[in-house]
C-alpha cells in the first residue's frame, strides 16, 4: 500500500503554550517497502505513525494511504506499540482474535487466528495466558493480533523496544521473515541505528523537534543480511553523521 506523506505539520498545545511537533514532513513510501524512521526522541517519529493510523489529524498538509486521504482508523492500517498491551484475562487465542470479533466477523474467519498464530510461531501456545509468556512472545501475540487483520499497512512503534538484546535479535530477524511473507507495508518507528539499518530497505532520519527529514537513506543490501557486513557498519556511520554522533564511534 502507497504511503505519501505530504508537506505535514502538527502541534500540541502545552500549559497553554503551542508546541510544533512535525514540520512540513514530505516524503512516500511504495506499496511492500519497509522504511524506517529515526531520529532524537520526542520529535514526532511516533506522531506520524498515530496520522497514519488516523488516530490523530494533521495540523496542516495531507495524510493518504493508497491515494486515499486518512480520515479514520481502519483495520487496513494497523498500529502496534512498544507494549503488547495483551488482556490478561484472555487466552494468547481470544487476544488475536480481538479485531475480528469487534469487527463481527470471528465466526467465518476462526482459521485465520490459527494461521496468524502459526505464522509468529506461537503454535500450540493459543491457550496460554499472557502472564506465562515471555516477552518476545507477547510482542509476537501483538504482532499476531494486527497481522489477523490482515493489514496492507503495518506501523511499528519501538515494537522491540522493551526486549533484552538476544530476545530483541532474534524478533528482528522474524520481523523481517514477517514483512517478507505477508507482502505488506511496513513502517519501523526506531530510537536504535542498527536496527533500522538491519531491517529497512530505506532509513528516513529526522532532526530534533519540531521534526523535519534531514537524510533519506537508501540501505542497499539484499535480504537475509549478515550483521558483521561491512556495508552495514559503512551506513551506520553515515546515519551517525547526520544524528551528529558520528564523532563517538
Amino acid at each position: 500500500m502507497q504511503v505519501d506523506i505530504r508537506d505535514v505539520s502538527h502541534g500540541f498545545e502545552l500549559e497553554g503554550a503551542p508546541l510544533p511537533v512535525l514540520d512540513r514532513v514530505s516524503f512516500s513510501a511504495e506499496p511492500g517497502s519497509f522504511v524506517a524512521l529515526l531520529g532524537p526522541s520526542g520529535c514526532g517519529k511516533s506522531t506520524l505513525l498515530r496520522l497514519l493510523a488516523g488516530l490523530d489529524h494533521p495540523s496542516s498538509g495531507g495524510v493518504a494511504v493508497g491515494g486515499v486521504p486518512v480520515a479514520a482508523p481502519d483495520p487496513s492500517r494497523i498500529l502496534v506499540f512498544q507494549d503488547p498491551t495483551l488482556f490478561p484475562w484472555r487466552t494468547v487465542w481470544d487476544n488475536v482474535a480481538l479485531g475480528l470479533e469487534a469487527q463481527g466477523i470471528l465466526g467465518s474467519n476462526r482459521a485465520r487466528v490459527d494461521k496468524v498464530l502459526e505464522l509468529v510461531g506461537l503454535k500450540g501456545f493459543d491457550k496460554a495466558y499472557p502472564h506465562q509468556l515471555s516477552g518476545g512472545m507477547a510482542q509476537r501475540v501483538a504482532l499476531a493480533r494486527a497481522l489477523v487483520n490482515e493489514p496492507r499497512l503495518l506501523l511499528l512503534d519501538e515494537p522491540l523496544g522493551k526486549l533484552d538484546s538476544l530476545t530483541r535479535l532474534a524478533m528482528q530477524t522474524e520481523l523481517v521473515s514477517l514483512w517478507q511473507r505477508a507482502r505488506l507495508t511496513a513502517l519501523l518507528v526506531t530510537h536504535d541505528v542498527e536496527e533500522a539499518i538491519f531491517l529497512a530497505e530505506r532509513v528516513i532520519v529526522f532532526g530534533p523537534r519540531p521534526a523535519r527529514i534531514v537524510a533519506d537513506i537508501a540501505v542497499d543490501l539484499p535480504y537475509p543480511r549478515h550483521r558483521g557486513d561491512p556495508r552495514l557498519a559503512e551506513l551506520r556511520q553515515k546515519v551517525l553523521q547526520h544524528l551528529g554522533l558520528a564523532a563517538t564511534w
